[in-house]
């Protein structure tokens, strides 16, 4: 009794952690504290199950090649994984929650007594209840995850695909869905257990590939709520109060996320947890006038000598700054202007980047002060009394045609208001789209010069010219 009291208290003390570490990752500056208190939460947490499998069962063998295996995978990812890969990272591990949910639901079926929720010969009502959750949540989380992975990774179009009547067999699987779960909570039938298994993971590939590019940060933060959700459901069927806890604050956390995320993209939150976004929209392509229109392209000896000459200059990364790791370029430069009396600040739209908080992290790795990094909200008034803006592979969130075609896929959306300021430098690879497939009419304004190549490549000869 007392071991069981000890391991209680011990995984509530991990759970006070977990809210720790939520609370320090909400800013800037407590977040290298809050991911001190999550590592020492799951220190915790490990720990304490390893020293109940070894009162209850008198091995850790197992146990400690389980660790072993899970942690050198997880040194091995985070040591070779580059930053522009991160959001298929997250993805990746937001499957792999969900097929743990799936096994342990699958575990606990086929052998009730060793999770201690045998009632006689059957399985309590409440367990099967608790694991029919489990499996629908854990499945669809995984499906819908290796779909995300495969968008964010090249593998599959970023473009919505989208089936005839896709609604009514949304409707149809979901209905199928709460049927077999009613079914195998009063059959405790293993093959309706997998028949439920497989309809959730179909359900979970019909809420995901509908969804677009545009729309893939809510993606990733909307599947993030649903792995919590599915720990829980493990933790619940284990009898773990850490694992309910940590899964309830990623579940919740990551719904919190996923409606400011909506907001901020102009989604309507309901259809986005039912796959319903990022579907009817056209997209917007360039008109006949635009045919007509040619960019301007600049030199990175005139985009020195103006911004030299200028009070104020905003920085407005984007993925193209992820793919050539230009972070640290970008520091000089700023750095550089700081010395000749320029005011410089960063504007970061919620969405820029592969996923949330994808641009704060590079800016943060590269030691950029956080006084100096401002939100969309907070920045958008500045832009018309900015002098230069020097944009680099933001593509969709600089996109004045969210404001002006409702044809448009990202209609709607709140962007960065940068054309308002005197003029823009847009450091870009190619004149190609950005994810969302949408061309970007900032390419053809009068106050816009383009300076072709790679980001850390063209910042690096900006810095040169300005001496």
């Amino acid at each position: 009794m007392m071991t069981a009291n000890l391991s209680a208290l011990l995984y509530l003390c991990s759970g006070v952690f977990f809210v720790l570490a939520l609370r320090g990752l909400s800013s800037h500056e407590g977040s290298r504290r809050g991911n001190l208190y999550g590592m020492i939460g799951m220190a915790i947490a490990v720990l304490t199950t390893m020293f109940y499998v070894q009162i209850s069962f008198g091995f850790i063998g197992l146990f400690i090649v389980a660790v072993a295996l899970g942690g050198s995978c997880g040194v091995l990812v985070a040591r070779r994984v580059p930053m522009t890969a991160m959001p298929q990272l997250v993805a990746f591990f937001h499957s792999l929650v969900g097929l743990a949910a799936v096994f342990v639901a699958a575990a606990a079926l086929y052998a009730p007594s060793a999770f201690g929720i045998d009632v006689g010969d059957h399985v309590s009502t409440l367990a099967m209840i608790e694991m029919s959750i489990g499996v629908i949540v854990g499945a669809i989380t995984f499906s819908g995850s290796c779909v995300a992975f495969a968008k964010l990774n090249g593998n599959m179009s970023g473009k919505p695909i989208l089936l005839p009547q896709r609604h009514a067999i949304n409707l149809g699987v979901a209905i199928l869905t709460v049927v077999l779960a009613i079914a195998l909570t009063a059959s405790e039938s293993a093959v309706v257990f997998w028949l439920l298994t497989l309809v959730s993971l179909v359900l979970g590939l019909l809420l995901i590939i509908p969804i677009g590019g545009a729309d893939m940060p809510v993606v990733v933060s909307m599947l993030n709520s649903y792995s919590g959700w599915a720990a829980a459901s493990i933790g619940f069927t284990l009898g773990n109060i850490a694992l309910i806890i940590t899964g309830a604050l990623v579940g919740s956390s990551g719904a919190v996320l996923s409606y400011i995320i909506c907001k901020g993209m102009n989604r309507a939150f309901i259809p986005v947890i039912l796959g319903g976004f990022g579907d009817e929209g056209g997209t917007s392509a360039a008109g006949d006038d635009d045919a007509t229109k040619s960019v301007k392209q600049g030199a990175t000896a005139d985009a020195a000598f103006i911004m030299q000459n200028s009070s104020k200059v905003i920085i407005v990364p984007g993925y193209g700054m992820a793919v050539a790791q230009a972070q640290h370029a970008v520091k000089e430069l700023a750095d550089k202007l700081k010395q000749e009396g320029v005011d410089i600040k960063y504007a970061i739209h919620p969405v820029a980047g592969r996923m949330p908080g994808h641009m704060n992290v590079l800016l943060a790795e590269a030691g950029i002060p956080y006084e100096e990094v401002f939100e969309l909200e907070d920045i958008n008034s500045e832009f018309a009394q900015t002098d230069v803006v020097y944009v680099i592979g933001a593509n969709d969130i600089t996109n004045p045609s969210a404001k002006t075609d409702p044809q448009s896929p990202i209609f709607g959306m709140p962007i960065l208001d940068v054309e308002k300021a005197g003029t823009v430098f847009f450091v870009k690879r190619s004149m190609s789209t950005g994810y969302a497939g949408v061309e970007n009419k900032l390419f053809f304004s009068h106050n816009t010069l383009m300076l072709f190549g790679d980001a850390k490549k063209v910042t690096s000869e900006v810095l040169k010219n300005l001496g």
